[in-house]
């Protein structure tokens, strides 16, 4: 399965977000600066994040984006989906049943043994998904920054393009 760049960029920004004081907001510029991205494919991703409800767009000149919700409550799921819609990685078009010599439709009343399969990883990618929060993204990478240096990084971008919203 091949998932689209934007669906990494997407929880990056959500990542980046977490960290922003309970006032603040983030230009989507800032976010692609941070990020080295293009900014007008990065907002396409962040307008789909506020649609669904995990962004909330703050407007005006010292607007930008934050969370509408605690980073407990957002998972991986909650964005690749906002991002990548909701259709299955796997559509089945039933070519089983085209080419020469066709059967009757009875010999298809059964679902085909290959969809069936591949709604089963679909179920299992989208379980594991489920069960992974921002929070528990954020609270992994503490664990693997040995010495601190990404979570530095982080705070003093931050510090620097943090707006408040009042």
């Amino acid at each position: 399965m091949k998932l689209s760049e934007g669906v990494e960029q997407a929880i990056h920004s959500v990542g980046m977000l977490a960290g922003l004081s309970a006032e603040g907001v983030l230009s989507a510029a800032a976010l692609a600066e941070f990020h080295a991205v293009s900014t007008s494919y990065l907002l396409k991703h962040l307008q789909a994040l506020s649609g669904a409800g995990i962004l909330q767009t703050v407007p005006g000149p010292r607007g930008g984006y934050r969370l509408a919700r605690a980073k407990e409550e957002i998972t991986l799921l909650d964005i690749v989906l906002a991002v990548e819609g909701p259709e299955p990685a796997f559509r089945c078009k039933e070519i089983r049943q085209r080419g020469p010599n066709q059967l009757p439709a009875g010999y298809f009343a059964r679902p085909c043994g290959i969809n069936a399969a591949m709604l089963r990883a679909e179920r299992a990618y989208r379980a594991e998904l489920a069960r992974t929060s921002i929070a528990d993204i954020l609270g992994d990478l503490e664990k693997e920054d040995g010495d601190g240096a990404i979570a530095a990084r982080g705070c003093a971008f931050l510090e620097q393009h943090e707006r408040r919203s009042n």
